[in-house]
């Protein structure tokens, strides 16, 4: 693969450093910051000033520069941006960082010469960073292009900020805490280079072990999480966000125009995208510090240890409410505590150990822990108490800590008594914390970067168990609802596109007078339901629009008047459109829930599910959302996080919900969210869910067709699994073979044919030596990003129905979103059977599709055969400028 476009910014060979008189003091301490870190490229001036800065001679215009020039960092006025960039562009700059802002986005202006300085650098194709921002650092590399006052020192551990001032602050704190940094992104206004951007290269940085991320503002949905799940598939992402509340979401917006969103919906993403998030600094690091550390749970069930019973109760309560669980401890366990402890200890958890406990007593109980299989991690706590040995209990829990495979956390409470445990404990690589609580947020980082890895793994395809929906009746009805200038589908169309996506629904029917009202009730059966129809009556029993146990025909009539008559007097502008009448349901074991769907400003149709009803008033507020696709694994996550989950289970004398039903629901309302763009706003309320079925009792859609997108799933942040790609193909032999994208759940099919390629086949494809594919390789080749990149894997299916892979084929659009670069891969018994030219026919179709203008691929010059076969497709081929053993291969598309 090529090199990641960004290399010029985190490790540019030349840099010149352009400033004004007004901001000379801002291009010394950057000029100054690269002398002090041994810089080993060359560095330039340009300013109109003749003095020096920092030792260095200016020159008056980059033109006047004596050799190529990587990245330019500029701290000038607002007035002359624009030409410094033209100027940039002009000698060839690959990368401009521009530290100063002059002008405020908040103004339509300022936005304006904002978007001025992002055309110019797609015209010279330059990676901007900017305005306003700190500036990037490489420690590895001696290379600090920033204004910072703090030296940086190398570490594994990247920091990428929006804020310049926040960025700042943390680079002071870790200066003090002897902290380090693989790389360091002050992006400011993320004007062109985007958190998804810096993101998606330091996924591919083998120097970054994890990442923290401040967020102010996404301004690319799409491509801040292609770039979060793409990181997030390869080491640890921990967020931070500012604006989560009212408060903070309005200080947040006096300072730009971008929309903020709702923070439940951010939150939603981060899980979806694999990361963690954290709400308060000192978290931040705390959450990257255990994560880089390797430690790895299976669940969330913590065990904890403690010398004193306060702060046992301590841990317990801050895991209550975090929503992590103690573990349950086993009876074999309970007999090996008894044995260890006195008689008189308490026999529950948190294990209270007393507070005479030695190092013996510490080893015994957290071995006992850890082998219990109900166990995931162990937090050991110590408060100095009487004689307590405080460095001898340290030994104990690493003694019994050290060949254990489940992670062991502690708090050593106090300080200078406990201050050499603490220090064995560090040295040993037991994560250390100076209060139960964080010993808890530390152990739940683990448990959440657990469950958010599994969602990030979940790849939803369309449901198989019944027909597919049908999408183009579901938008010739709302086709015709906004045709006719309304923005509300009546209660039979919404029903209609429920019945479209398989969504159980109530049967009814539309009565527009007594009589047809009570024809209907004869033929939908005692007793019934009449409910008001009216497209702008949406909360019918709030206007005294229902009337229920309608039981017999005597009553239909006088029901109907009354009916009309009373909503007439309650809202006598609205418009009546009749009666809907409706079976009553008879369902004593039945739960009322409310699913619907909402758009967000920034991460667009969003998912959400929470109690209707009674439960609702006593639940208020207590939804959960969720970004589609789902399927059933993330359905039922959803569910579990909802306030009701546990009333959806069995509950007093009511058995528990058809949970494959509800989650059923859920995955036909992500198709809607999906295929129906036009959705603004979607609610069944209520879906009445009890041990046998789920039905929808009434349904309401709210339509705009601002919200069409022009790309099918454009208006999506996540897209979907195409499972609209998947086709057989027939071989010149007459073979017949499946094609279809590549699932994560295809690792060891993709590991062993990469293992059961030739030599001289991996060589081609990789070329360089390669026996097998490495963790984050295969994470890389099968966890992919649908929208950016496609890959297509060629499948033989033997007579006992198991698939093995015998070609595959990708391509990965380069950042300038013009351009993609492919790869191709044959099993060497497979070869010369027509195989190679029909997927890559297949791909060059799916990459004209989507708009890009070019493929590229490296071909080894040695590599004939693909060099011919290239060459029927329409390939150009020129011999690399810096290879000549490779050859460049091009294909307009």
């Amino acid at each position: 693969m090529r090199k990641h476009y960004l290399e010029s910014l985190f490790s540019p060979d030349a840099v010149a450093m352009v400033c004004d008189e007004a901001y000379a003091t801002i291009g010394e301490q950057v000029l100054n910051n690269l002398r002090s870190g041994a810089f080993a490229g060359a560095i330039h001036l340009v300013t109109a000033g003749k003095h020096k800065l920092a030792g260095y001679k200016p020159r008056a215009a980059l033109a006047d520069l004596d050799g190529p020039v990587a990245l330019a960092i500029v701290a000038a006025g607002a007035e002359h941006q624009a030409d410094i960039m033209h100027a940039c562009g002009e000698i060839g700059v690959k990368a401009v960082v521009i530290l100063s802002g002059g002008f405020s986005e908040m103004q339509e202006c300022g936005l304006a010469f904002q978007n001025e300085l992002v055309e110019i650098a797609r015209r010279y194709h330059i990676a901007l960073v900017g305005p306003r921002c700190l500036g990037i650092a490489r420690p590895r590399n001696h290379f600090n292009a920033t204004s910072a006052r703090s030296p940086i020192r190398e570490g594994k551990v990247a920091l990428v900020t929006q804020s310049g001032a926040f960025c700042s602050a943390i680079l002071d704190w870790a200066d003090d805490a002897g902290f380090g940094f693989s790389a360091v992104a002050s992006l400011g206004a993320t004007s062109d280079v985007k958190l998804g951007d810096v993101l998606d290269y330091l996924a591919q940085d083998p120097h970054t072990s994890s990442i923290l991320l401040y967020v102010e503002r996404i301004t690319n949905a799409r491509l801040f999480l292609s770039g979060l799940r793409a990181a997030a598939r390869l080491k640890p992402v921990v967020v931070i966000k500012s604006g989560r509340n009212d408060a903070g979401a309005r200080a947040a917006a006096s300072q730009m125009q971008t929309p903020l969103g709702r923070d439940e919906v951010f939150d939603a993403a981060i899980r979806r995208a694999g990361a963690v998030r954290v709400t308060i600094v000192h978290q931040l690091f705390a959450a990257a510090t255990i994560l880089a550390s390797g430690a790895r749970v299976k669940e969330g069930r913590l065990g904890v240890v403690t010398n004193g019973g306060a702060p046992g109760v301590m841990a317990a309560d801050w895991a209550g409410d975090a929503d992590l669980a103690l573990a349950q401890l086993s009876d074999d366990t309970m007999e090996r505590l008894s044995d260890a402890l006195p008689d008189y200890w308490t026999c529950s958890h948190p294990v209270d150990i007393l507070g005479n406990a030695d190092a013996e007593r510490y080893q015994k109980v957290v071995a006992a822990l850890l082998d219990d299989p109900g166990v995931d991690g162990v937090l050991a706590l110590l408060t100095p108490q009487g004689f307590t040995d405080a460095s001898a209990c340290a030994d104990g829990v690493i003694a019994a800590s050290t060949k254990a495979r489940k992670p062991v956390l502690a708090s050593w409470m106090g300080s200078k008594l406990v201050d050499e445990g603490r220090k064995k404990l560090t040295a040993a690589g037991i994560p250390q914390f100076m209060s139960p609580e964080a010993g808890v947020d530390a152990f739940n980082y683990l448990a959440r970067y657990r469950r958010n890895q599994r969602a990030l793994l979940q790849v939803p395809e369309p449901l198989s168990e019944h027909p597919d929906p049908d999408v183009h009746g579901a938008k010739t009805m709302i086709d015709h609802a906004l045709s006719e200038g309304r923005s509300t589908l009546t209660m039979a169309e919404s029903r209609a596109v429920l019945r479209a996506f398989h969504i159980p629904v109530l049967p009814s029917m539309v009565a527009a007078s007594a009589a047809e009202a009570l024809i209907a009730a004869e033929n939908i059966g005692f007793p019934i339901a009449m409910k008001i129809v009216s497209p702008d009556i949406e909360h019918k029993s709030e206007v005294g629009g229902v009337r229920l146990n309608i039981s017999d025909s005597r009553a239909v009539a006088a029901a109907y008047e009354e009916l009309m008559r009373d909503v007439a007097d309650r809202e006598g502008d609205a418009q009546l459109c009749g009666v809907c009448i409706e079976p009553m349901v008879d369902r004593p074991h039945a739960r009322e829930l409310l699913v619907g769907i909402s758009r967000d400003p920034v991460f667009g149709p969003v998912i959400h599910m929470g109690p209707a009803g009674t439960a609702a008033e006593a639940l208020a507020g207590k939804t959960q959302v969720a970004l589609p696709p789902l399927n059933d694994f993330l359905a039922r996550e959803l569910v579990d996080r909802t306030a009701v989950s546990h009333y959806l289970r069995q509950f007093r004398k009511m058995p528990a919900v058809n949970m494959a039903a509800l989650s059923e629901v859920l995955q036909r309302v992500s198709e809607m969210a999906c295929e129906l763009p036009v959705i603004s706003r979607f609610e069944i309320n209520p879906l009445l869910v009890d041990e046998a079925s789920a039905v929808a009792v009434e349904a309401n859609i709210h339509v705009a067709a601002d919200s069409l997108a022009t790309d099918h799933y454009g208006h999506m942040a996540i897209h979907p699994y195409p499972a609209d790609m998947q086709s057989r193909l027939q071989l010149t032999d007459g073979a017949e073979i499946l094609m279809r994208p590549i699932r994560p759940e295809d690792g060891r099919s993709e590991e062993n044919f990469v293992a059961n390629l030739s030599a001289e086949s991996k060589y081609f494809r990789f070329m360089h030596g390669l026996d097998r594919l490495t963790p984050s390789m295969l994470a890389r080749f099968t966890q992919i990003d649908y929208d950016r990149e496609m890959a297509l894997v060629a499948i033989q299916q033997n007579s006992a129905g198991e698939d093995t892979f015998i070609g595959v084929v990708r391509y990965v659009t380069n950042p300038d979103a013009n351009s993609c670069e492919f790869a191709l891969a044959i099993a060497d018994e497979w070869q010369s059977h027509g195989l190679g030219p029909r997927l890559m026919e297949r791909l060059i179709d799916i990459a004209r599709e989507r708009g890009l203008e070019t493929m590229i691929g490296e071909v080894l010059a040695q590599n004939a055969r693909m060099l011919r076969m290239c060459k029927r497709l329409g390939f150009r081929a020129l011999r690399s400028p810096e290879d000549p053993e490779v050859v460049e291969v091009t294909l307009p598309l």
